[in-house]
């Protein structure tokens, strides 16, 4: 079978979207970390506007091997975006100019300098800033300990941004916009505090110029997506007709908030369904709560009523009730009004994702590291109805029906995965429901410790756990 690229792209079935007759322009984004997530979100927005603004072209550069980025290459940098979700759909994406790989220093160098580069976006994952646990950049990371010493061939993002901003100053250009994609709360100010920390090490002038010039926007981004899999090759391999190497998947649902930073000349990524707001902490706020919330309500009350995927635990017509309450009565009314946040139209859109029967989302894989998660999912939006003077019924249950899933792992032996887990099962292991949860909020783990003083909150959050470990996990009266 012949392998999809511009040759090949006039056999690509009529039906499926491509980017047939397009003129292929000049690269004005440069983006580190060319994975399946960068290729199915980001790209396919890029992809979109390069329909009418020719200059937005991807340069994408690997920073560790070389696989994805000769994957591309062989194929002019065509591949497939295969959408999974109830309806179905494929699209041929073409954003792609360059494809340069960890020995291709020179080339990376000479793009990050060219003036028509205006924005360098990167999702090298959480880790791959560098940054110590207090959010700063860590100098003595080993990357970064060789990007000091060897600035010519960097191995981080933060040596090749800096390098590429030093390079602009010398020039006398203006500098590129850095727009880390990755999930890391507040990630903008945090880039921009790391780069002007690393700059400053060898060069003081060089620090002030990125400190007083670069503006680094935060960015929230969102879109399940599966590796690829045998079934995604052959699936588009018998839809296309031509073999794809490089085929990326995701669901139906896409979301890409930028913070506006007012540089002027830069892609609008707003007319391609981008939201560009000043306050993309609201819309962090609003997904941590709503969206990672409820996932983690699903994940503890779906395992205790016997189900073992989102999507089947959604089609518990009684959880799926009960989760939807939760967002309206107990989360919505704590969260502030956000420019450009439906709140309700974004609570439908959650729900509806949950449905997806093309995507497979565990629950024993969303319950772990719960001590982690709880005081941000769903401890914040407790305390802040608290302090409302409200009592927020179905969060306590949530919250009651991770500490039954404790207590049930503490009993049956089951290894909990989680960083706290040795003190989580010193805390629940033997202990009646009302101990369990008197111990987890005396500990301040998973619920915040501030609730030992609220007799209310405590009697109702022991008494949550009491009913979700009595067998009879009924969520019924939760929902009058």
């Amino acid at each position: 079978m012949r392998r999809l690229s511009r040759a090949t792209l006039g056999d690509v079935p009529a039906t499926i979207a491509a980017p047939r007759g397009r003129t292929v322009g000049g690269v004005g984004i440069v983006h580190f970390g060319p994975g399946a997530f960068h290729r199915a979100h980001q790209a396919a927005y890029v992809d979109a506007l390069l329909d009418h603004d020719p200059r937005w072209g991807l340069a994408a550069v690997s920073l560790r091997s070389r696989g994805t980025v000769e994957a591309l290459a062989a194929q002019d940098g065509l591949y497939t975006l295969a959408i999974r979700d109830a309806e179905s759909s494929m699209r041929v994406i073409d954003a792609h100019r360059h494809f340069l790989g960890p020995e291709d220093a020179v080339a990376t160098r000479a793009l990050l300098a060219d003036p028509a580069t205006r924005l360098v976006t990167s999702t090298v994952t959480e880790k791959g800033y560098c940054l110590a646990a207090d959010g700063t950049l860590d100098l003595g990371h080993p990357d970064i300990v060789h990007d000091l010493g060897w600035p010519a061939v960097p191995r981080s993002v933060i040596g090749w941004i800096v390098a590429g901003l030093a390079a602009r100053r010398d020039a006398g250009f203006a500098p590129f916009v850095p727009m880390p994609c990755d999930n890391l709360a507040n990630n903008g100010a945090k880039l921009h505090a790391a780069l002007v920390a690393f700059a400053r090490v060898d060069d003081a002038a060089l620090a002030d110029w990125i400190a007083d010039t670069v503006r680094v926007p935060s960015t929230m981004v969102d879109s399940i997506t599966p590796a690829a899999d045998d079934a995604l090759y052959a699936d588009v391999a018998a839809a296309l007709g031509i073999e794809d190497r490089a085929p990326v998947q995701r669901e139906a649902f896409s979301q890409w908030v930028i913070e506006d930073v007012g540089v002027a000349d830069m892609p609008d990524l707003a007319s391609v369904g981008a939201t560009v707001t000043s306050d993309v902490a609201g819309f962090e706020k609003a997904k941590l709560r709503i969206l990672n919330g409820a996932h983690s309500t699903l994940a503890y009350a779906g395992l205790l009523r016997g189900h073992t995927s989102v999507a089947e635990a959604m089609r518990d017509a009684e959880l799926a009730a009960f989760v939807d309450a939760m967002i309206r009565d107990d989360i919505m009314p704590m969260l502030p009004a956000v420019p450009g946040l439906d709140l309700d139209g974004y609570r439908a859109a959650v729900l509806k994702r949950f449905t997806n029967p093309a995507i497979v989302h565990r629950l024993d894989q969303i319950a772990q590291d719960g001590s982690q998660k709880m005081p941000y999912r769903l401890g914040d939006t407790l305390l802040a109805n608290r302090r409302a003077g409200r009592m927020p019924h179905h969060v306590v249950m949530a919250l009651g029906c991770w500490v039954a899933f404790l207590v049930k792992r503490a009993e049956a032996g089951i290894p909990l995965i989680d960083p706290a887990a040795e003190s989580l099962i010193a805390a629940v292991a033997g202990a009646t429901p009302r101990q369990a949860m008197a111990a987890l909020i005396e500990r301040g783990l998973g619920i915040p410790a501030v609730l030992r003083d609220d007799g209310a909150a405590c009697a109702e959050l022991e008494a949550a756990a009491a009913m979700a470990l009595s067998g009879q996990l009924s969520l019924r009266d939760r929902l009058l």
